[in-house]
């Protein structure tokens, strides 16, 4: 069934007071990524996978661009596994995060095909599992959480049924795989090289990076006995980033790599060690992290936005932030337009705290993006970015604010 799309500014004035009376979200759990979550058992007590006779499943509706979040506990420290496979050949994206709203990890497609899962060891706490879809569209999908003897949702990357292990595959420790040097970039395309080693003399904090847009490359980092350790496709646009933070124990570990698109394109590949400052630079220039406003991080202060604001900006894939005051209760509508219709804007929105409210790239059917916000008053964070890495477009950012009727 064809469902249609009601610009903002068509919605009846009933509805439009609605969505501004709805209650206000929560910035209670998980520093507010736990907004609207549901307890993964149906209760705390049923939630807590530590006590759970079995695994705990829900089916999430995600809305368009407005992630599911699914809450659970552990009395106890022990390894979770985390999935999610989404139905109807919808790709979901999973992200865990603890009760200070930290990010734990997250995950694409290591359920194996377009499934979600995350294994991880966990000590005490509440956590929230956000759950989206790649494509940013309305979807349903199943989630799980369990222990490791708990049965799984989703094949895996990996070879046997706990998961713990994988099967390193031809290219990846058997003689064939193209070392690397720390610190040294290295190219070639998958056709002629699908793994790449490196060695690590002592415990290392790693970034590893593969990129070539063309080629959209997909990298699986391992230990030499097979025991997977990470996975990304597209950190920035269709480049791949992997970020160890904790150290690795010194030894051998492979990089596996496909070519999601043109295998023949020649990847760049590095192994450097993880330097915390240039990965949070990395994060504000990508839009995803919103910086602190101190002044150490260029931010464009707009004002109060009383009724509507317009800014024209060549955009690049480096994200431009903004900053704005919304002086009481409403709902904001920001839109990013490709003037020349070449570009591929994405926005996102943060409250001062550095909390993601909302994001959005290609709404409708073309490529420019849309956000519509209920916010409380106070000052937010807008990025606005173009999507592919190397590009740069004519860009229109339109700011309006709607308030309740009275």
């Amino acid at each position: 069934m064809n469902r249609k799309i009601v610009p903002i500014r068509q919605l009846s004035a009933a509805m439009l007071m609605w969505l501004l009376a709805a209650p206000a979200y929560s910035q209670e759990f998980c520093a507010g990524y736990g907004n609207d979550g549901q307890w993964i058992g149906g209760t705390s007590l049923a939630s807590d996978i530590s006590r759970a006779g079995d695994y705990r499943e829900q089916i999430a509706l995600v809305l368009g661009s407005v992630p599911y979040t699914a809450l659970f506990s552990l009395s106890a420290p022990m390894e979770v596994r985390l999935e999610a496979a989404g139905r109807g050949g919808a790709d979901t994206i999973i992200e865990l995060f603890d009760q200070t709203g930290m990010s734990l990890g997250r995950d694409d497609d290591s359920g194996g095909g377009i499934d979600s899962r995350l294994e991880l060891e966990l000590s005490e706490g509440n956590y929230c599992l956000r759950v989206e879809n790649y494509d940013d569209a309305p979807m349903s999908a199943f989630v799980r959480v369990g222990r490791m003897e708990h049965p799984t949702l989703t094949a895996g990357n990996i070879g046997d049924v706990a998961g713990t292990a994988v099967s390193i595959g031809a290219g990846c420790g058997d003689g064939l795989a193209r070392a690397l040097e720390l610190g040294v970039p290295s190219s070639g395309a998958v056709d002629e090289v699908s793994a790449w080693s490196f060695e690590l003399d002592a415990p290392t904090a790693i970034s590893i990076t593969a990129e070539n847009e063309t080629a959209d490359p997909l990298i699986t980092l391992y230990a030499t006995d097979g025991a997977f350790i990470d996975e990304n496709d597209d950190a920035v646009g269709l480049n791949s980033r992997i970020d160890v933070m904790q150290p690795l124990a010194a030894g051998e570990y492979c990089i596996e790599i496909e070519a999601l698109s043109d295998s023949s394109a020649p990847v760049t590949v590095m192994v450097e060690e993880y330097d915390p400052e240039a990965a949070v630079l990395a994060m504000y220039h990508q839009g995803i992290s919103a910086p602190p406003m101190d002044g150490s991080h260029p931010i464009v202060i707009l004002g109060d936005l009383s009724t509507r604001m317009r800014n024209d900006v060549q955009n690049s894939d480096i994200a431009t932030w903004y900053s704005v005051n919304i002086t009481e209760p409403g709902l904001l509508l920001i839109e990013a337009i490709s003037v020349n219709g070449e570009g591929d804007p994405e926005i996102r929105v943060f409250d001062d705290f550095g909390r993601e409210i909302a994001y959005n790239d290609d709404f409708g059917a073309g490529f420019d993006s849309q956000i519509a916000a209920r916010l409380n008053a106070g000052t937010y964070l807008i990025a606005l970015r173009e999507v592919n890495t190397g590009s740069q477009a004519f860009t229109r950012l339109l700011l309006e604010r709607f308030v309740p009727a009275r």
